[in-house]
């Protein structure tokens, strides 16, 4: 996991689930305060129309009560027309009252009404400017009373007259007998006034004079205002509001919608789930009908909230009160909030990304540089990284103390083996005492002629020229993933196979003789051009069995190779200032690497406390390694006369030896190993020819 990413995601997985909480509860805890004062609302409001309503209804009982009252008092009083004032009286007081009449035990009847200009009255319309009208009826013996009518403006001022025969008999009436049966004050089912087109009820109250009922009072009452008072006084905007009768008809709304119709010839008020509009048929619906509880319900996807409260059973009718409020009208500022909320969140998360990732890079960029500049430490061959600054205080010290690190690595990788210090800082392994048993190729080079060279040279001049020589063999062994075990003055001492096990060992060790005989060639065309004498390198390689570790003591140790293997090395580079070769390998190196190297038999040797013989070789270049490595045809050719020669001379067919190594020798006149092959031949007895034993 990566630090800058790892900041940002744990940032995200920690802020972003708790803005959703706080949203969700923001909004679970505004929803639930927006149904609160939903139902507050409704509830209030249900409670205060109802109030209004008996407010509004109530005075106009008490005048029919006052009238009925005054009849008992004054049992004459309606019996004239002295009475018609005071029922115009009682007619003014509210608008609400459409009539306001009497109806008496003899037939007789008083009335004082509002007139509409455009509905005829007795087959006409009345005169121009009639506001109201008094009206009655008094019975005649052997005739049919006579229904008179005194049409008056708005100041009471006669405008005309009317009148004509008439059927009508107030004690046939449904309020007459209503008022009769209850012998209280009773209130009429809502109904239709069609002479008005008005939707209103009636209200009556009896009277007796000595225990008889002497009359009734009554008075028709429009409805017509209350769906004004409802529209008037919404809970919100999209409140719905009605009044039902206890059938469920609607006798007002909030819509001021006409709310009755002609069914089969006759007016009448429509119920509630025929008026058009599905949503309050739904709520209809949806009430409980076991109490009158607030109830929610949902359509269209929108919540809803409603009520169904009854008057009181004091105002004489089981009107009820329906409310259809959708929560959305008190939710929507807290929606507005919710979203102005997720929006500022959603922003803030964002900047806060913003600016996390940009602190984050501050401390991971620098982080990650470092990181870059340990594993660059750790591979030990990556270029140097310039020291980092920071202004946080902890990376700055970290930084210094990885310079410190990188410092001290490169100081002990001067030291110690490259490998070695590489396979310390990848592994967990302690820096102990103790070494172990492994086959490898141990590899050897010096200077011919150093000590005269020394003499004859500054010792500035030739230390930089010794330092030269030492970085191209330095170079060589590195590329060819070889270990560097010590500098011995103008020697170097290598090995192939440790740490890092190595299983084409042998070859990359030749490879990098190779590639030092190449390099020394570049140095020394340099130095011969400045009039400087050339170094010629002598190099030995040998693979062997040999014990590897660390070896001295707990103070002070070294990683290196010991044992007989590394003699042979040694020896082998000494033995080519016997035959004037330069890179000489043993026969062990040869059959691990022999078919990528092009190789010439030199000698069979012996070391001193072996009996057998050591086969040697010379390496003169290398199969698919670079054309500069390839040999040419004339060093093939030197080659497989080399290896005709020593066959016959290991054959024991000394005098066949001695031709072919002379016949070399005419053909190549410089080489070196032909020449000193026949010398031994010729100088001796073959049969009493003694093998080279290799010394230091």
């Amino acid at each position: 996991m990566r630090l800058r990413p790892s900041i940002l995601t744990m940032f995200v997985l920690l802020t972003v689930p708790v803005f959703l909480a706080i949203v969700a509860v923001n909004f679970v805890s505004n929803e639930k305060i927006a149904r609160d004062n939903a139902d507050e609302l409704v509830g209030r409001f249900s409670v205060e129309a109802i109030e209004n309503i008996q407010y509004l209804f109530d005075p106009i009982k008490s005048l029919v009560r006052s009238a009925a009252a005054i009849g008992s008092e004054q049992p004459d009083f309606y019996e004239s027309h002295r009475s018609l004032k005071y029922l115009f009286s009682i007619l003014q007081h509210s608008d609400r009252i459409i009539s306001i009449y009497v109806g008496l035990t003899d037939g007789s009847f008083r009335q004082a009404r509002q007139i509409d200009p455009n509905v005829e009255i007795q087959g006409k319309l009345p005169p121009v400017g009639t506001a109201y009208a008094d009206r009655w009826i008094t019975p005649r013996r052997g005739s049919s009373p006579v229904d008179h009518y005194l049409f008056l403006d708005k100041e009471r001022r006669e405008l005309g007259s009317s009148e004509q025969t008439t059927s009508y008999d107030p004690r046939s009436r449904l309020w007459y007998r209503t008022a009769q049966q209850s012998g209280q004050l009773s209130v009429s089912d809502v109904d239709v006034f069609a002479a008005l087109g008005l939707v209103g009820f009636t209200v009556g109250a009896p009277y007796y004079v000595d225990g008889q009922l002497r009359g009734v009072a009554a008075a028709d009452i429009t409805l017509d205002g209350l769906s004004d008072y409802l529209a008037e006084r919404k809970i919100s905007s999209g409140t719905l509001s009605y009044i039902l009768d206890h059938q469920g008809r609607v006798i007002a709304n909030s819509e001021r919608a006409k709310t009755y119709a002609a069914q089969g010839g006759k007016v009448e008020l429509q119920h509630i789930t025929s008026i058009g509009n599905e949503l309050p048929a739904i709520a209809f619906s949806s009430r409980p009908r076991d109490n009158e509880k607030m109830f929610s319900f949902q359509h269209a996807g929108q919540a809803y909230v409603a009520s169904l409260t009854t008057l009181p059973a004091a105002f004489g009718k089981k009107w009820q009160l329906f409310v259809i409020t959708p929560l959305s009208d008190f939710t929507r500022a807290f929606d507005e909030q919710n979203k102005r909320l997720a929006l500022f969140g959603v922003i803030a998360i964002l900047l806060q990304i913003c600016i996390i990732y940009f602190l984050s890079s501050v401390i991971s960029s620098p982080l990650e540089k470092l990181a870059l500049k340990v594993s660059k430490i750790q591979d030990l061959g990556g270029e140097n990284l310039p020291p980092l600054q920071s202004p946080i205080r902890e990376v700055a010290v970290l930084s210094k103390a990885i310079e410190t690190l990188d410092a001290a690595v490169k100081s002990f990788a001067a030291f110690v083996p490259v490998g070695l210090v590489r396979e310390l800082l990848e592994s967990d392994q302690k820096l102990e005492l103790g070494g172990h048993s492994r086959f490898l190729t141990i590899f050897f080079s010096d200077l011919e002629a150093f000590s005269t060279l020394s003499e004859e040279v500054p010792s500035q001049e030739l230390l930089l020229r010794v330092s030269a020589y030492l970085s191209v063999v330095t170079r060589a062994v590195n590329e060819e993933h070889g270990t560097i075990d010590k500098f011995i003055g103008d020697g170097v001492m290598a090995f192939w196979g440790a740490p890092a096990l190595l299983d084409d060992h042998a070859k990359k060790a030749c490879f990098a003789a190779l590639r030092i005989r190449e390099g020394m060639k570049v140095l020394n065309a340099g130095w011969e051009a400045q009039g400087t004498k050339p170094l010629n390198i002598r190099i030995g390689i040998h693979s062997d069995a040999v014990l590897v570790g660390n070896i001295g003591s707990k103070e002070r140790m070294s990683y290196t190779v010991m044992g007989d293997g590394v003699n042979i090395a040694a020896r082998l580079e000494g033995v080519n200032k016997e035959y004037g070769t330069r890179l000489c390998i043993s026969h062990s190196v040869f059959k691990e690497a022999g078919e990528k190297l092009c190789v010439r038999p030199i000698d069979d040797v012996t070391v001193k406390g072996r009996r057998s013989r050591i086969p040697i070789y010379e390496l003169v270049g290398a199969y698919g390694m670079g054309p500069e490595f390839e040999p040419d045809e004339a060093t093939l050719r030197l080659c497989q006369l080399t290896r005709t020669a020593y066959s016959a001379m290991v054959a024991e067919d000394h005098a066949l030896a001695l031709s072919l190594y002379r016949a070399i020798v005419a053909e190549y006149p410089d080489d070196p190993v032909a020449s000193e092959m026949a010398k031994r031949l010729s100088s001796v007895d073959p049969s009493h020819l003694v093998p080279l034993q290799m010394s230091r």
